[in-house]
């Protein structure tokens, strides 16, 4: 079994742990497949997802038909056009992250990581739709003038503090000043993202490859790239956060907000990239690829997010209520009342009780089938954290979260419908390129013997 797969057979010595289990070590180096291209199965994936895509936004569509519908539909739009989104722009935050912080620990995640930054294009077309649902949405779009502001507060549509934010926050929050920011921020997510997926491919096929000097250029030139990507990233995501999720709510603000969903892009991004890697890891080459260690590591690191994600939220919210001001205080008040205090505690257990309680084990970590199901859990939690953070931004939601009635629906079907899509396009950058890179120093780190613990 051991040559179909092109590996090598070494001998090992059987050994016992306290509990009686076999351990064996290995001696010697393993030795990757011929092929290192994503194995059939990742086919049979992509039906998979297309075919969810598809049921989705079928079902989602028949949301339209009813006014309330309409509004859920565009809140449900949102949503599933940001774990889009997250998933992409995220992927390339934590890419370059890798070659910045350089380590063995990405080199499993990289191809995955590549082919959410190649989901670009996908992410681009679903927000000409966010943009045509926009009067639903925002109030920005609704009144885009200060004329437009005036004769909305003459006609009570509008509070007069909904008016003076609407007024003061023009020059950043209208159509035309959004249009141009996202122009600035795909444009920036198309040049670091095809600049860093062209070069992957390059490094590979360098007539160099596995010299120093190979090593050391591609070293250098992804570094250089992603130090200062990283930076712009941070900026370009605070302007996202800001014009999609903070504007929905004209009169709040957060000075946390754009770090908030700067971590909880990491989270999602590690535990689909997790989640890849091990269903991967049943056939070759990630069969020979993925070690324990590797896994345990991206564990941690997972944790790590968790934990931070954690403390930025509670931070917010202990900043926020310990100064009890009247103009802050309402985004905590309208996801508590109402019914909401049941989302807030289950989103409070689903998006981080639930993952920090089962990743402070080290067995847990280890264990392929324990993280297959977490993060497939977590992808869910915070899909479910964006649903709390959307929904409560408008009037009848804010009384009663049961007001929305069964087009409260839409928000599963449509964001299991674009994410449905997004795998499918995902899964075929999967297929385009080797899922092992070749030329880095760390691929041998990674094949040696593994030793019992």
């Amino acid at each position: 079994m051991a040559h179909e797969h092109g590996l090598d057979t070494h001998a090992t010595h059987g050994h016992t742990n306290v509990h009686g289990a076999a351990l064996h070590i290995d001696h010697g180096p393993r030795v990757l497949p011929a092929n290192l291209s994503a194995p059939p199965v990742v086919a049979a994936w992509r039906t998979r997802s297309l075919l969810v895509g598809a049921v989705g936004v079928v079902l989602s569509l028949l949301f339209l038909i009813t006014p309330d519908g309409r509004d859920h539909f565009a809140r449900a739009l949102l949503l599933g056009w940001f774990m889009a989104f997250s998933l992409c722009a995220g992927g390339l935050c934590v890419l370059m992250l890798q070659y910045v912080s350089g380590g063995k620990w990405g080199l499993v995640i990289r191809r995955p990581l590549e082919a959410m930054v190649g989901t670009f294009w996908f992410v681009v077309a679903l927000f000409v739709p966010i943009m045509l649902f926009g009067r639903k949405l925002y109030l920005w779009m609704d009144y885009p003038t200060r004329a437009a502001v005036e004769n909305a507060l003459s006609n009570h549509l509008i509070s007069e503090s909904e008016a003076h934010a609407l007024n003061w926050k023009h020059l950043m929050l209208s159509p035309m000043s959004v249009t141009l920011q996202f122009i600035v921020v795909f444009a920036f997510l198309g040049a670091w993202g095809g600049l860093l997926n062209k070069w992957s491919i390059d490094r590979d096929a360098d007539p160099r490859a596995g010299s120093m000097a190979s090593f050391e250029y591609w070293r250098i030139k992804c570094e250089n790239l992603s130090g200062i990507g990283i930076l712009l990233y941070s900026v370009v995501l605070t302007i996202v956060a800001i014009d999609l999720v903070m504007s929905m709510d004209i009169t709040w603000y957060s000075t946390m907000w754009g770090l908030q969903f700067l971590v909880g892009q990491g989270y999602l991004v590690l535990a689909v990239s997790i989640h890849t890697i091990i269903r991967l890891s049943r056939t070759q080459p990630m069969a020979t690829a993925l070690r324990v260690t590797e896994q345990h590591d991206l564990g941690k690191f997972l944790f790590a997010f968790v934990m931070l994600n954690i403390y930025l939220t509670f931070a917010q919210f202990l900043i926020i209520w310990s100064a009890n001001q009247p103009e802050e205080i309402h985004f905590y008040l309208n996801r508590i009342r109402g019914g909401w205090w049941v989302i807030c505690s289950l989103d409070f257990i689903f998006h981080w009780v639930i993952p920090f309680t089962l990743l402070l084990s080290r067995g847990f970590k280890r264990s392929r089938s324990k993280m297959l199901a977490l993060t497939a859990f977590m992808v869910f939690a915070r899909a479910f954290d964006l649903f709390w953070l959307i929904e409560p931004n408008f009037p009848k939601s804010m009384a009663n979260f049961a007001g929305g009635g069964i087009s409260m629906l839409a928000y599963i079907t449509l964001p299991l419908g674009i994410l449905g899509f997004w795998s499918f396009y995902y899964l075929h950058n999967l297929q385009q390129r080797p899922l092992i890179v070749l030329n880095d120093p760390h691929t041998a780190e990674i094949l040696e013997p593994e030793h019992a613990h």
